[in-house]
């Protein structure tokens, strides 16, 4: 029987985690999502695994991916599309123009709410709430302007400096891929 050393205890250790790399989102409707996430919020559509044998798209930008996946029971989407509240569940986009992605949401009759928390001295953070066609809430915010400052242990921070996205063929071509950070 191997003994354990010191070291190999699941509490002490870091789990080799990198970055997120997709959320998956329930659809009534593959293609209005898939709409909606390209021409609202920039997305692209990229290919998926042909052995995936059922009805969805995949979408890539700004570092993360959204998997679309057909519903087969539309008892797991949220009931009242029209609901916004911040507290809830929701995905949340960094965004370096509030202004700009204001004004798409305007020109495509997306409905959504408006909130600016704490003031100049704190960093204050501007936030739009605007749900998905399904009902799933999106947050846009300018979060960059808040300082992270660690509860306990800095150190336990991993902040990856290479292979945080994945590489992305350029024409089609997956000979030729875009160059990773700092590769």
């Amino acid at each position: 029987m191997e003994k354990k050393k010191k070291g190999d205890d699941v509490s002490n250790s870091k789990p080799p985690l990198m970055a997120l790399n997709h959320v998956s989102r329930l659809c009534k409707d593959v293609k209005k999502s898939l709409e909606f996430y390209t021409k609202v919020l920039g997305f692209v559509e990229i290919e998926r695994p042909a052995a995936l044998d059922f009805d969805g798209a995949w979408l890539f930008n700004y570092g993360v991916g959204i998997h679309l996946v057909q519903v087969k029971d539309e008892d797991k989407l949220p009931s009242n599309t029209d609901h916004l509240d911040p507290m809830d569940n929701h995905i949340s986009f960094q965004c370096e123009d509030m202004e700009a992605l204001e004004k798409r949401l305007k020109e495509v009759n997306v409905k959504y709410i408006k909130r600016t928390v704490g003031d100049q001295k704190d960093a204050a953070i501007d936030q739009l709430f605007f749900n998905d066609p399904d009902g799933f809430m999106v947050e846009i915010c300018n979060c960059e302007n808040l300082e992270l400052v660690p509860r306990h242990s800095a150190d336990a921070i991993h902040l990856p400096e290479d292979r945080h996205a994945p590489p992305v063929a350029l024409n089609g071509s997956s000979d030729r891929k875009m160059p990773q950070p700092n590769s």
